[in-house]
């Protein structure tokens, strides 16, 4: 095992296409995806649900369940040997280990009749071989470090007796036990509070400062993504549709699709009237319309916009964009002075 250096590239996927049947037929739920993490880095991946976010790492990391879910295409390198045309047993040695995940729910994700401390103990036993006893001590210990009280005590308590919050702190222990080079997590706050999500943000940053990890962020949270991620892929109906750094993403966006998401969140200047929204809803993946995916909610549309999906184009260095219409930066937003 070796430790990732600053800035290496940990996970590397590109032009990953996944494919379900269904009784309507067989829909492509992600199409032609890439998008890396290095170490060090936070890498958001956001969009609204159904845009093929979960769907990317699910199948990357074995999880996805094929039939009815397939891969069509496309390679994930984890500092470069290929997770998808691995064995199921060579992957396992990676995903779980050095690669791992925390998920929305905590309570279903979490094994109900188990203590949580024997859910973490069981990590280090089937990768690191140590005894029970020695297991359950680290476990303890990785509690505190997620800083659940009276951690040596709560180490029997049942995922039942835990909050939503300490639940998160508990998958977040588990998934951290085997300091892994990767950490992907998908939508870890969605179901807590405010204060709670930023805790458990806090934590994950904090957490990963210290081990160097690549974390791969999924969300459909713009707010979440400007505190902690570095870097940005938005998708939409399956495709990236842009790639940049947040900060830049976020001061000058360039797809249409971007720009509404941005328009879309509360801020202090819209206090007491009617949030913006993006007209319409995201496409059925039975019945793509042609051409762009956002075409018929987008307010740049034109005839063109039908004629196929636009490819992803550099606008500037280290950005993407897919749209016929924006083909370069826009300009940077002025503030009005009184």
């Amino acid at each position: 095992m070796t430790t990732a250096s600053i800035g290496e590239v940990l996970l590397k996927v590109d032009n990953l296409s996944v494919e379900f049947d269904t009784p309507r037929g067989v829909v492509r739920a992600v199409d032609d995806v890439s998008w890396q993490v290095r170490a060090g880095e936070t890498l958001a991946i956001l969009g609204e649900s159904g845009s093929g976010k979960s769907v990317s790492t699910q199948a990357l990391t074995g999880i996805l369940e094929m039939p009815p879910g397939r891969i069509v295409s496309g390679t994930a390198e984890y500092r470069g040997d290929d997770l998808i045309a691995m064995s199921v047993r060579e992957r396992r040695k990676i995903v779980g280990d050095r690669i791992t995940m925390v998920f929305q729910d905590s309570l279903s994700a979490l094994n109900p009749v188990q203590s949580v401390g024997r859910q973490i103990a069981e990590c280090y036993q089937v990768h690191r071989g140590i005894s029970k006893r020695d297991a359950m001590k680290r476990a303890a210990e990785m509690l505190d470090r997620v800083r659940i009280p009276a951690a040596a005590k709560r180490v029997n308590d049942y995922p039942h007796e835990f909050s939503g919050g300490m639940r998160q702190r508990v998958m977040l222990a588990m998934a951290l036990a085997l300091d892994p080079d990767v950490l992907i997590a998908d939508e870890p706050t969605t179901a807590l509070d405010v204060t709670v999500q930023a805790q458990i943000l806090e934590l994950i940053a904090e957490l990963q400062a210290e081990r160097q990890m690549g974390v791969v962020l999924i969300t459909h949270d713009l707010g979440v993504v400007a505190d902690v991620a570095d870097n940005v892929v938005v998708m939409y109906a399956g495709h990236v549709v842009e790639r940049a750094p947040t900060t830049e993403a976020l001061e000058r966006p360039v797809h249409p699709y971007t720009e509404g998401l941005l328009g879309s969140m509360p801020s202090a200047e819209l206090k007491g009237q009617e949030l913006p929204t993006i007209p319409g809803t995201p496409p059925s993946l039975h019945a793509m319309p042609s051409g762009c995916a956002f075409r018929p909610r987008c307010p740049l549309a034109i005839d063109e916009c039908a004629d196929e999906q636009p490819p992803l184009l550099a606008v500037a260095p280290g950005r993407e964009a897919a749209c016929i219409r924006r083909t370069s930066l826009p300009e940077p937003r002025v503030e009005e002075t009184i």
